[in-house]
């Protein structure tokens, strides 16, 4: 059983500024829940109940969430509202356990990672990146659930993928499984931000990971890569060879929620799924498309 989840959320988040100056873009809200939160409740679906941090020292509001919050659930009792009181203590379930490391620099995702070394220990672990904010089928398990269930049956790496334009290639890790096409394929090779031209497949890496524990000491040993930075894809890559690494093709829909029209397709849709705001959304849309003149009027 995968037991520990790892939230990397030290960024500075310089795309949403000036909004995030003050906020971390982790609890930039998504209609009514902050980014960090689909996440650690994708993860706590999962079957996890180790929730560990990678902070930075501007990112305090992520721990208060998860804290205790004494005032609020006072007057809220005091004023007889139950449903938003279960609501708040519906954040941070009793058997949840919050873990906040500081990063004391940012050096990169494979060295956020492996901040986290002390507290996951030697077993094999998540990696969930709040940016990508992921929505499982209708009715379905979570990509996390989905993951978990192959790891199960497939014991190693296994890592969220998901086919993207080739011009995009330079934007994601990138892994070569030799023209698999399962749902589960075996990984031979992986390359970080590949421009298309060199890109081994078109198969991207998403922000979900179950690790090898042994991939902090592939970390520790690597020369920095793409940009400057420890990149975990590099520490993955090096597993390769030695132990199984798998490429997962999940059901359900990424939202890049580290730019600001992903965040945006992402409120649309998940405010459209919302029965309470479905239909008021869906008339504004309308109204919209009704009063835009035809592109060249």
């Amino acid at each position: 059983m995968i037991k520990k989840a790892v939230f990397p959320v030290g960024g500075l988040g310089t795309r949403f500024l000036p909004a995030t100056k003050a906020i971390p873009k982790e609890m930039l809200p998504v209609v009514d829940r902050p980014l960090i939160q689909y996440a650690v409740d994708e993860a706590y679906a999962a079957g996890i109940r180790q929730m560990i941090f990678i902070t930075g020292r501007h990112k305090r509001a992520i721990g208060d969430h998860y804290d205790a919050a004494f005032e609020l659930e006072y007057e809220l009792e005091r004023g007889s509202k139950k449903e938003l009181l279960d609501l708040v203590h519906a954040i941070k379930p009793d058997d949840m356990d919050c873990v906040f490391i500081r990063q004391a620099r940012p050096l990169g995702l494979g060295h956020a990672v492996l901040c986290s070394e002390s507290v996951v220990g030697n077993e094999p672990f998540a990696v969930l990146l709040a940016d990508d904010l992921m929505v499982g089928p209708a009715g379905g398990p979570s990509v996390l659930q989905q993951m978990v269930r192959a790891y199960e049956q497939n014991p190693g790496t296994v890592l969220a993928v998901q086919d993207v334009p080739r011009e995009d290639t330079r934007r994601y890790g990138v892994v070569d499984v030799h023209g698999v096409n399962d749902t589960m394929a075996e990984v031979f090779g992986m390359v970080e931000k590949p421009v298309p031209a060199v890109a081994p497949s078109t198969l991207a890496v998403a922000g979900r990971y179950i690790l090898s524990p042994s991939v902090f000491e592939t970390i520790r040993r690597q020369d920095r890569g793409a940009g400057g930075e420890i990149q975990l894809t590099d520490g993955i890559a090096a597993l390769i060879g030695t132990e199984k690494v798998y490429a997962y093709r999940y059901e359900g829909k990424r939202y890049d929620c580290g730019n600001k029209a992903g965040f945006l397709e992402a409120t649309i849709d998940l405010a459209l799924a919302d029965p309470s705001l479905r239909n008021v959304v869906l008339a504004h849309i309308q109204n919209i498309a009704a009063n835009t003149p035809p592109a060249g009027h």
